[in-house]
């Protein structure tokens, strides 16, 4: 008997993909329900409007549970960032190599070029770098790198960490050497 059906099933099959059994659809058309429309106002649910909290305080600022966690984590983010030494951010490599007078004759040029732009060097054993700068974003970096990959096509933008306090130490190194000058 199983035979016999499968028998059947084949050949049915068979005919249809041959065209031989057509299947055809039944059913009026789609756009016999374009104006339909139900009102099921009646059977749905219905509550009362919520009441408005009021977290004004006495002077009419907000305060209320939300706020006070806000508050809570803002203070934690900013204790987290002033226990923290150093700065992520991006600085413009001008020169990195093993010849200590190039490196210096790379410095010398980028203060006589561009007197207002901070310059660094670096040795870290073997090789001398040549910074410029010192940005928070890569953004930042671009107008300067743009002015100085003119005249150093081998300059690039590179991550690099820096202390927080790292300009203050300079400023007031500047400042002792007036001092001490006058």
């Amino acid at each position: 008997m199983l035979k016999k059906n499968s028998a059947y099933l084949l050949a049915l099959l068979l005919f249809s993909g041959c065209g031989i059994i057509n299947i055809r659809k039944t059913g009026e058309p789609a756009e016999r329900f374009n104006n339909y429309s139900e009102d099921l106002s009646i059977s749905s649910l219905q509550f009362e409007d919520l009441p408005v909290p009021d977290f004004t305080d006495s002077e009419g600022a907000i305060s209320g549970p939300i706020n006070k966690d806000l508050d809570r984590r803002i203070s934690q983010i900013t204790e987290e960032n002033n226990r923290e030494k150093f700065v992520n951010g991006f600085t413009i490599l001008i020169y990195s190599g093993a010849d200590r007078e190039r490196a210096f004759e790379v410095r010398n040029e980028v203060y006589s070029e561009f007197p207002e732009v901070q310059t660094y060097m670096e040795y870290n054993q073997p090789r001398y770098l040549v910074k410029v700068g010192r940005f928070i974003n890569k953004i930042e970096a671009l107008a300067t790198y743009e002015k100085l990959n003119d005249i150093f096509p081998s300059s690039r933008i590179t991550p690099d960490r820096f202390l927080k306090n790292r300009e203050k130490e300079e400023k007031t190194e500047e400042n002792l050497d007036d001092a001490a000058a006058k």
